[in-house]
C-alpha cells in the first residue's frame, strides 16, 4: 500500500527492478498480482496466495511535478514448517549404530526435535536433524518421533519405527509339581526379536508334539508342554531350547510329584544345566538343521 495525493502524475510497483504496475497498465505476467486501487490518496497492489519465491523488496514509485519519491517495503514469507524427508523404518541388531534423519523446510527455519516414544516416557532425545545412536540395545527399540517446530503453523510430525533383534533370554521356567493321574502343564517364557522358535527335551531326547499323550504349545513368547495323564515315567527333568537367528539359550525344569524334594525357584537361573546334556542338545539342534 502506497500513501500519494493531487500532486502526483505518475505511479508504479516494482519488485526489485521489475515494474509490476504502471499506473493502471499491469506490466507483470504473474496472474496473482493485481491492482487493488489506484486514488487520489491511496495506489495499492495484492499478491494472491504468496509463496516463498514472492519475498523480497517492494518499491512503490511516485512522479510529481517537481521530483520523484520511492517508499520501499520489505516482504517477509512465513511458511508452516514441513518435513520433506524422513528415515524410513528400520531393523537392526542389537549393539549396532543407528542414524536417523529428519530433514525439514520452513520460514523461519523450523526447529527439529527427535523424541523416543518409549513405554516409560523417556521423552527429549535430540534437537538435530540427525539422531545418531551408538551400540542400540533392546530397550531403545521403538517409536522415534520427529517435530518441526517453528511458531507459524501447527508442529509437522513424522514417526519412524526402529526394530532391535536380539537373541533369545528365557524370562520365566518354573518348576512344576503334578500328582499321577493328573494334568500337569511345563512352561517356558522367552524374550526375542525375531521370536523365538521353541523346543523342548527330556534328557537328550526331543519331545514331538502329540506323542506319549504331551502337547507342545507356543505362541509368541510362550511356550508351554501340557501332560493330560501324568505318569511316574513323565516325572524327571525337562529342557526347553529357545532359538532365533541371532542365537539360542536353555533352561532346565522339573515335573515333580507329591512330596519330592525340589527346588521352587527359576530354573532360568540354571540355563544349561550340565555341560554334557548341552552339548548333546545342540549337536541335536546343529543335525536338524
Amino acid at each position: 500500500r502506497c500513501t500519494v495525493d493531487d500532486r502526483v502524475t505518475r505511479v508504479a510497483w516494482l519488485n526489485r527492478s521489475t515494474i509490476l504496475y504502471a499506473g493502471n497498465d499491469k506490466w507483470s505476467i504473474d496472474n496473482r498480482v493485481v491492482i487493488l486501487s489506484n486514488t487520489k490518496t491511496q495506489y495499492s497492489i495484492k499478491i494472491h496466495n504468496v509463496d516463498v519465491y514472492d519475498e523480497g523488496p517492494y518499491t512503490c514509485s511516485v512522479q510529481t511535478d517537481n521530483h520523484p519519491k520511492t517508499s520501499r517495503v520489505h516482504l517477509i514469507v512465513q511458511v508452516p514448517p514441513q518435513i520433506v524427508n524422513i528415515s524410513s523404518d528400520i531393523t537392526v541388531n542389537e549393539g549396532s549404530s543407528v542414524t536417523l534423519m529428519c530433514l525439514a523446510f520452513g520460514r523461519p527455519e523450523p526447529t527439529v526435535t527427535w523424541r523416543h516414544l518409549s513405554g516409560k516416557g523417556q521423552g527429549f532425545v535430540s534437537e538435530d536433524e540427525y539422531l545418531e545412536i551408538t551400540g542400540i540395545t533392546r530397550e531403545q527399540s521403538g517409536e522415534y518421533e520427529c517435530s518441526a517446530v517453528n511458531d507459524v503453523a501447527v508442529p509437522d510430525v513424522r514417526k519412524v519405527k526402529v526394530t532391535v533383534n536380539y537373541p533369545p533370554y528365557i524370562s520365566n521356567a518354573k518348576n512344576t509339581g503334578a500328582s499321577v493321574g493328573q494334568k500337569g502343564i511345563l512352561q517356558c517364557e522367552a524374550s526375542a526379536v525375531p521370536v523365538a522358535e521353541f523346543q523342548w527335551f527330556k534328557e537328550d531326547t526331543r519331545l514331538a508334539n502329540g506323542l506319549e499323550g504331551v502337547r507342545i504349545e507356543s505362541k509368541g513368547r510362550l511356550s508351554t508342554l501340557t501332560f493330560f495323564n501324568v505318569s511316574e515315567k513323565d516325572y524327571g527333568n525337562y529342557t526347553c531350547v529357545a532359538t532365533n537367528k541371532l542365537g539360542n539359550t536353555n533352561a532346565s525344569i522339573i515335573l515333580y510329584g507329591p512330596g519330592a524334594v525340589h527346588d521352587g525357584g527359576n530354573a532360568a537361573s540354571r540355563v544349561a544345566a550340565g555341560l554334557c546334556l548341552w552339548a548333546t542338545l545342540l549337536a541335536r539342534l546343529l543335525l536338524d538343521f
